[in-house]
């Protein structure tokens, strides 16, 4: 624990962001980290709370209370080892994740929860500049050689797990960069490439290998997801050639609306849209890029996703922003006594929209309308519940201009062709079977083929992936020599 009464005498300390008017003027991160100094006090403010649910509200079960009071003390060095233990990128998830184990604090209960997000943040920052994170290339070799599908949080967990165990591994990734979503979904202004970078860097020294470019498979003439390959391995070839292979590649089938209009010029998916912009501030140039500049624009989806194509619109320098979530408006505050220390159902106001936006609630689309093909407006009705389905309300309907539509209601699962080519089953949801129990965990039907992260569990957290890729580095690694001493 921190400080005995920390969390009686020191209020949270949020982190701050740069001014709307000075983040809008490029893709860099914005957010102002918390000193060494507000980071002790921070630390000081996590309690000697008996059963520490943080632990469990993180889903890889960050070691939350022993880094807090190791920040207190200014044992900085001894923190990041505490990190790093559970945690491969505390670089991202200190970035994008929503901190689960905030709403699980105790503290929570009635006051404001620890800044774990924002310690794990200044931690892990410090360890780069203090050149603490360093290459682990195994001791020994074992011999065996493993492929992992898919670049992604959960392949390059798994991807770092395996190599540091002894196996070669390598990563298949269709795009021609390493990151998966991290690199071409989450906008550069929430999360910078370089942290991916000096990852990939770090990989490459302890023995993992990347093929960018190359798709595993083939996606379906139609498909609309972000593929840059140049060249493909087929499943059969993996399986012949590599004595383990791991799906990790997703669930990047987004889903649409099909409503009258759908097909007209200017209605675009999100992973359309934000993955381009990724690549332009990569250097590269692109044709007929999808921009905002001047247009009104309609993001169709409450979500983190449309959160981000928010903040790109309004980097383009949109001349209106508006975004569409079918649900009604939640409360500004959860009641606690109800849902602590589960995830609470409260109104989010992201960065993006602080930097203009106007949102709607309860609403739905029900046509998109245009002229000579392209999108000039939509219709919409607004919705309520009622008995227990959402339905229509008479005498609604209203029209809105638009230049531009994105679609950003989530992802509905991994694209079929990926499972089908190994042969591997999958669930109602069109997700791969596998369960993640202790014995055969992430394993498919298909002999040696293993499956993690959204692939298996559908859309999810940065975090979530994490911990399915280190799991299922285990899983594999039982499976190739008989035993692990990897952590679950």
């Amino acid at each position: 624990m921190g400080k005995v009464t920390g969390f009686l005498e020191y209020e949270r300390i949020e982190e701050g962001y740069l001014p709307v008017e000075k983040r809008l003027k490029n893709y860099k991160e914005f957010v102002i980290g918390l000193t060494a100094e507000q980071a002790k006090v921070q630390g000081a403010r996590c309690m000697d709370c008996g059963t520490p649910f943080c632990n469990n509200g993180c889903p890889i079960n960050n070691i939350i209370p022993d880094f807090n009071d190791l920040v207190y003390k200014n044992q900085w060095k001894q923190a990041f080892a505490v990190l790093s233990s559970t945690n491969n990128f505390p670089e991202f998830t200190g970035r994008v994740c929503p901190a689960p184990c905030e709403a699980a604090c105790v503290v929570n209960v009635n006051g404001d929860p620890i800044g774990i997000k924002s310690l794990e943040h200044a931690i892990i920052d410090k360890a780069w500049e203090e050149g603490w994170v360093k290459p682990q290339p195994a001791a020994v070799k074992t011999g065996k050689t493993v492929a992992v599908v898919g670049a992604g949080p959960a392949g390059l967990a798994a991807a770092q797990q395996l190599a540091r165990a002894g196996h070669a591994v390598t990563v298949f990734e269709k795009n021609d960069r390493i990151g998966g979503l991290l690199r071409y979904g989450i906008p550069d202004f929430k999360f910078e490439k370089t942290h991916i970078d000096r990852r990939v860097a770090q990989m490459e020294a302890e023995g993992v290998v990347f093929r960018t470019g190359t798709i595993v498979g083939e996606l379906p003439k139609d498909s609309k997801v972000t593929n840059w390959a140049k060249a493909t391995v087929s499943p059969e070839q993996l399986k012949a050639e590599f004595d383990a292979v791991l799906i990790t590649g997703g669930a990047e089938q987004s889903r649409d609306l099909p409503v009258p209009g759908r097909d007209l010029d200017g209605v675009h998916f999100a992973m359309e849209f934000l993955p381009q912009q990724n690549k332009v501030n990569a250097g590269d140039k692109l044709k007929g890029q999808i921009r905002a500049d001047g247009k009104h624009v309609i993001v169709i989806g409450g979500g983190d996703t449309g959160s981000d194509c928010v903040g790109t619109s309004n980097r383009h320098g949109a001349a209106s922003v508006t975004q569409f979530e079918v649900m009604p408006m939640p409360p500004e505050q959860e009641n606690k006594p109800l849902v602590w220390p589960y995830w609470p159902i409260k109104l989010r106001t992201s960065s993006s929209h602080e930097e203009g936006c106007q949102r709607e609630f309860a609403i739905s689309t029900k046509a998109f309308t245009g002229e000579k093909g392209k999108i000039t407006g939509l219709t919409t009705v607004n919705v309520e519940f009622k008995d227990g389905k959402l339905v229509e309300i008479p005498g609604t309907e209203k029209s809105w201009k638009a230049d531009l539509v994105l679609l950003a209601m989530g992802f509905t699962n991994p694209v079929a062709t990926l499972l089908e080519g190994f042969g591997v089953d999958k669930d109602a949801r069109g997700n791969a079977k596998a369960h993640t129990e202790a014995v055969g965990g992430y394993a498919t039907n298909v002999p040696k083929v293993f499956a993690a992260g959204d692939v298996r569990r559908g859309q999810s957290l940065v975090v979530w992936a994490i911990r399915e890729g280190r799991q299922a580095a285990r899983a594999v690694d039982e499976y190739l020599m008989g035993s692990s001493a990897l952590p679950r």
